[in-house]
């Protein structure tokens, strides 16, 4: 490989201005990314984004004009992906499956319902359109933001489905690698 890195990215974090960004977790190296496309678009140069903030500092003309009061839904990513999921540091895990993942978290199914602002941890292999990488196991912190109990009908229409939805932030996240 010679100097070059296989990039693990963070998820996509937020500028101050609004733009989205990852880091790579083992070189560092940032690049901006495009919620609308599921997709890095090119490495963040730091003496550039430097040099352009220090005119725009200084010219009140370059000033961004203020920000929309109303914020669009997150892009969805719908997946059906097996989790395994649990409260913070306890022991027994609860197996699941992942309805959906966006920029602000995730959406899953699983037998065991949890308070709202419980911290959980949850496992799954992130989809290759955020990770960078195939086969990407992934340790998430997460904060429950809603869980709501399956209605007996959809139970009956579908027994896969049976048990709570829930809604979970991902607060950060570290990859797994396997010993092969």
């Amino acid at each position: 490989m010679l100097g070059r890195c296989s990039h693990e990215f963070s998820w996509p974090r937020r500028t101050g201005d609004g733009d989205y960004y990852q880091v790579c977790t083992l070189c560092a190296a940032e690049y901006k990314y495009d919620w609308k496309t599921m997709r890095r678009t090119e490495r963040v140069d730091h003496s550039t984004v430097e040099k352009a903030g220090a005119a725009e500092a200084g010219d009140p003309a370059r000033r961004r004009p203020p920000k929309p009061t109303w914020v669009p839904r997150a892009r969805r990513l719908a997946l059906a992906l097996p989790l395994r999921y649990r409260v913070k540091s306890l022991g027994e895990w609860y197996a699941g499956q992942i309805d959906n993942l966006s920029q602000s978290g995730l959406l899953f199914r699983g037998p065991q319902s949890l308070p709202e602002r419980t911290l959980v941890e949850m496992i799954f292999d992130m989809p290759e359109e955020i990770s960078g990488q195939r086969n990407s196991t992934v340790l998430c912190q997460g904060r429950i933001i809603r869980t709501k109990e399956t209605t007996k009908k959809a139970a009956e229409e579908a027994p896969e489905s049976k048990g709570v939805v829930v809604a979970a932030s991902i607060l950060d996240y570290i990859f797994l690698h396997s010993n092969k």
